[in-house]
């Protein structure tokens, strides 16, 4: 059964998105850069072939960066762990989620991590990040307790993620690693490696090195 390409994120909004780029940025560039992330990210999903359909589940309202195509779900829950386990529920079948964190996330990438998610071998994929986290999670059944007892942002959620779905029995493929956007080193490092980006451009629009 094909998988749903989900997006989990925040509307850009000064003061709320992207705060640990302040400094160097100011609230409203790191508003800038957040947009241009959530662009890249959904520009993505809305491109790669194979999803049985696409879906944001945003904190907030809408905005001219949404491509067609796309059912809106609203987040719930508190907390990011909470947050996660609402939108496995809510979008109710197989499904591939990502954040709005690597904008150098390609349509071949994507693709390749729903034909790994539909090896009738595997159930679910995770892809980690270099900081310890995870930049996407594939499961095969919609099971939101996979995010039971799993501690977000932290150093050690990759590998307590990856612990809990082999708890829940479930043979678990991992994809490639990709760094996300959590710091400004992190901001100049994708940029560098994604200079055909909404993101690397906007950045260096901004003008701000650090």
């Amino acid at each position: 059964m094909p998988a749903a390409l989900v997006v989990v994120a925040k509307a850009p909004v000064a003061g709320q998105s992207k705060t640990r780029l302040c400094p160097p940025l100011e609230p409203a560039q790191a508003a800038t850069l957040a947009e241009a992330a959530l662009a890249d990210s959904l520009q993505a999903v809305a491109w790669t072939p194979g999803a049985a359909r696409r879906v944001l589940v945003l904190d907030g309202a809408p905005g001219p960066w949404l491509p067609d195509g796309f059912a809106v779900v609203a987040q719930r829950g508190d907390g990011l762990r909470e947050r996660l386990a609402h939108a496995v529920a809510d979008v109710g079948e197989p499904l591939l989620m990502i954040g709005m964190d690597t904008p150098q996330v390609t349509r071949a990438q994507l693709a390749g991590a729903l034909e790994r998610l539909g090896d009738p071998a595997v159930d679910a994929v995770l892809g980690p990040t270099p900081d310890g986290g995870y930049w996407a999670i594939g499961l095969s059944a919609a099971d939101p307790a996979v995010f039971d007892g799993v501690p977000m942002s932290t150093d050690r959620t990759g590998a307590a993620q990856r612990a809990r779905l082999k708890k829940l029995g479930l043979r678990t493929a991992a994809l490639e690693t990709l760094r996300d956007v959590d710091t400004f080193d992190d901001a100049l490092a994708v940029a560098t490696l994604a200079p055909w980006t909404r993101f690397a451009a906007t950045l260096e629009l901004l003008g701000v090195t650090g």
